[in-house]
């Protein structure tokens, strides 16, 4: 039977990337990447392959799903070894799902090489820990963007909106704003320490806290049009206090120079 391989490169750093991802795709004739694959990732792979775009991204001309599977199948079918490289972790909003549906009912075997997604490298980055015995004792991954770019239109508000979880969500660039006032008006407090993260792991990235009731202005002050991750929780309010402390002091020091 022939095979593909699914690969998680991981958030950016290419030193995240895993032992066995870069020994599966240094093997590969083919390795179709990801729009947020990092350029830095691509080259630790090396000359070897041929690396073809397959991107995904709201609002930029886009391959179709159905595209890139038909892409996969004949790739594979024709002999190549084929490595689908997909940012993060393939299993988390990354529609592996879609796309081992779709090869195994052409034949094709799919094997799937884990990668460490966002919300791994945030917290890591962050020195936070998205768990807290007193304060968050669970923890959910949520997706802001639906198929129509939208916020999703079954998410669990009641379950989302519990203060001692945390969130993780995913691509909440356009309607971070939109999910906030969602969550305040399900009983989620304003007050809730928030974190957007913009690029993460990546040599450029940029963090911004705050509180939920003021997540739509934080999202406003984003430098680029890199991927967006957000935090929400309790977890945060050591770091809250921290960059209050140090706003404190600069603008005590403005003050005292002017």
């Amino acid at each position: 039977m022939k095979q593909i391989t699914l690969v998680g490169a991981g958030p950016g750093d290419p030193e995240l990337l895993t032992i066995k991802a870069l020994r599966v795709l240094q093997a590969a004739d083919v390795v179709l990447f990801d729009e947020l694959v990092s350029r830095e990732i691509l080259e630790t792979i090396g000359p070897g392959p041929t690396a073809i775009s397959v991107g995904k991204r709201a609002g930029r001309p886009s391959w179709a799903q159905g595209d890139i599977n038909d892409l996969m199948i004949r790739l594979t079918k024709e002999g190549w070894r084929v490595v689908r490289l997909k940012s993060g972790d393939p299993s988390v909003f990354g529609r592996s799902g879609e796309e081992i549906s779709a090869l195994a009912a052409a034949g094709i075997d799919v094997k799937v090489v884990p990668g460490i997604t966002t919300a791994s490298a945030l917290a890591a980055s962050l020195n936070v820990s998205l768990t807290h015995r007193d304060c968050a004792q669970s923890l959910r991954f949520v997706t802001a963007h639906g198929a129509k770019g939208m916020l999703p239109p079954h998410l669990d508000w009641a379950g989302l909106s519990d203060q001692a979880t945390t969130l993780i969500v995913y691509m909440g660039g356009r309607t971070g704003g939109e999910l906030a006032a969602r969550l305040m008006a399900h009983g989620r407090s304003g007050s809730t320490p928030v974190a957007v993260v913009e690029d993460v792991s990546r040599d450029g990235q940029n963090t911004i806290v705050g509180r939920l009731n003021d997540l739509s202005a934080l999202l406003s002050r984003r430098r680029g049009g890199g991927p967006v991750t957000i935090v929400i929780g309790e977890v945060l309010k050591g770091l809250l206090a921290s960059h209050h402390s140090i706003e404190a002091g600069a603008q005590v020091q403005k003050e005292a120079q002017g």
